[in-house]
């Protein structure tokens, strides 16, 4: 048995290492360390609760827009606040916005540029991938930049500026839309699918959305040469190099619902396992910080009561990130969480026939900005120009308001309590923070470290290749992750 260290991590959003026990040629344990301490939730005690608007959306420069939602929606719950239809339409489409761009950038320049490395050479399909995928000079950059550039003018239209952006408040949007705005953000999406249906699948989105099982997805793929469109270069890879048995976990999956729509939401909230849909009690999240670098670190607690301390000297720690558990249990979160939380039927199907891995988590990035857009579209029908966007009300000097909403990476939690007029206590629970938590105090593994047992090493390696996939299939933001 050896240990090795991998990292830093590049194409990671932030500082990430992982510790490995090596036997056999693979991971037989693992340790994921988030080495980088912030501090965000300290900043804000003792602060007029409006400034968590200003503050928390810079604990990252690429899901800015879903911590503003999370905290708008910690303090509209505060109020008891409610937002006209065209805000909440409008808050829609611009986390919509951020979170296809997310996936858009996570599969072309984080994902893709592994399979042109030099490991990979003699494999058949190479030349192609590399010449496409490539960091920085590949083809496929020249591509999605420009189409995700215009993809997020209609952030510019909606929000002013991203990121960090204060037109997101608790009641609405601070934008009102104008019947030249709605057509402008209807040419966008238009523009946007264009892009998706010639480039990353080869197909209109409707044709794709109506595969709904494991059969029927390779069937479609079968009809096409790889260089077809990018999403077909994907599924030659996952069936070339079995990624479909790279990277499970406990198969628990997680989502708090997202995207209001009616009475419902787009895609609905609850848990995931063994085959079976159950509700969620946010009451039954706790913090656990037995294995974090943090102080008071005696019993679990509800992020209302949590409490974040540095201590770097603590006792069995070994990252600044902490331990979050639903009623004990380890989870994850992402598109594929999202996804099969839904019920779509496609993503259901493929993790009944192999669970959470890479293979399924890109392919439900990739189904969710096809699932997306096509909502999108709607919504921009739906605005009102010159209705109200907005309500407001005053901030209650005695509250408590939990805002829970999905970033691209996963579930984003914002817990906020009001005491005198001030935030005596605000804690965040971030997607990455879900899946790249340590132990907790019954030595229970997060949801990364118990993908990354059993996978298997090339002869040689040092910076182990199948290893870097399972990371980035989960889309890690450090910086979001210790907050």
């Amino acid at each position: 048995m050896s240990r090795r260290v991998v990292g830093p991590f590049n194409r990671v959003e932030g500082d990430l290492e992982v510790h490995l026990d090596i036997g056999d040629d693979r991971v037989q344990d693992a340790w994921v360390v988030s080495p980088l301490y912030r501090g965000f939730e300290q900043i804000l005690h003792g602060k007029d609760p409006r400034d968590a608007m200003v503050y928390t959306p810079r604990i990252c420069g690429i899901c800015s827009v879903s911590q503003s939602v999370a905290a708008a929606m910690a303090l509209a719950d505060s109020q008891g606040l409610a937002m006209p239809v065209n805000g909440e339409l409008a808050v829609n489409l611009i986390l919509a916005n951020e979170n296809l761009a997310d996936h858009l950038t996570h599969f072309y320049l984080f994902f893709m540029p592994d399979f042109a490395r030099e490991v990979y050479a003699d494999e058949p399909w190479y030349p192609d991938v590399a010449a496409r995928f490539r960091a920085v000079s590949g083809a496929a950059a020249r591509e999605v930049l420009p189409a995700r550039a215009g993809f997020m003018h209609l952030m510019g239209l909606l929000a002013g500026k991203w990121p960090h952006s204060l037109a997101i408040q608790p009641g609405g949007t601070t934008r009102s839309i104008e019947v030249q705005e709605q057509m402008r953000i209807s040419g966008i999406l238009f523009a946007f699918r264009r892009f998706l249906e010639s480039t990353l699948f080869g197909d209109t989105l409707e044709n794709l959305l109506a595969l709904d099982s494991a059969g029927q997805l390779y069937a479609w793929a079968a009809r096409f040469p790889p260089q077809h469109s990018d999403f077909c270069r994907f599924l030659q890879l996952a069936d070339a190099l079995r990624l479909d048995e790279l990277g499970q976990g406990g198969d628990t999956f997680m989502s708090y619902g997202v995207y209001p729509d009616g009475d419902g939401q787009l895609f609905g909230r609850g848990v995931w396992q063994a085959g079976r849909l159950a509700g969620l009690d946010p009451a039954l999240i706790r913090e656990d910080l037995s294995h974090s670098w943090m102080a008071q670190r005696r019993n679990p607690r509800h992020p209302y009561d949590g409490v974040t301390v540095p201590d770097a000297e603590a006792r069995d720690g070994y990252t600044w990130c902490k331990a979050p558990r639903l009623d004990g249990r380890v989870v994850e979160v992402g598109a594929l969480a999202r996804q099969v939380v839904d019920g779509q039927p496609l993503l259901r199907d493929l993790v009944g026939r192999s669970g959470g891995n890479v293979r399924n988590r890109v392919i439900a990035r990739l189904l969710e900005i096809a699932r997306v857009v096509v909502a999108m579209e709607g919504w921009a029908r739906e605005l009102k120009p010159g209705q109200p966007c907005c309500n407001h009300s005053p901030i209650p000097q005695e509250a408590t308001g939990c805002g829970m909403t999905e970033a691209a990476r996963g579930s984003l939690g914002h817990w906020l309590k009001i005491r005198k007029g001030r935030i005596l206590n605000y804690q965040i629970i971030a997607p990455t923070t879900w899946n790249f938590s340590p132990r907790d105090a019954n030595g229970t593994p997060g949801a990364l470290e118990q993908a990354l047992v059993g996978t298997p090493l090339r002869p040689g390696e040092t910076d182990p290749v199948a290893v870097q996939h399972i990371l980035r299939s989960f889309d890690p933001c450090m910086v979001c992750t210790v907050h």
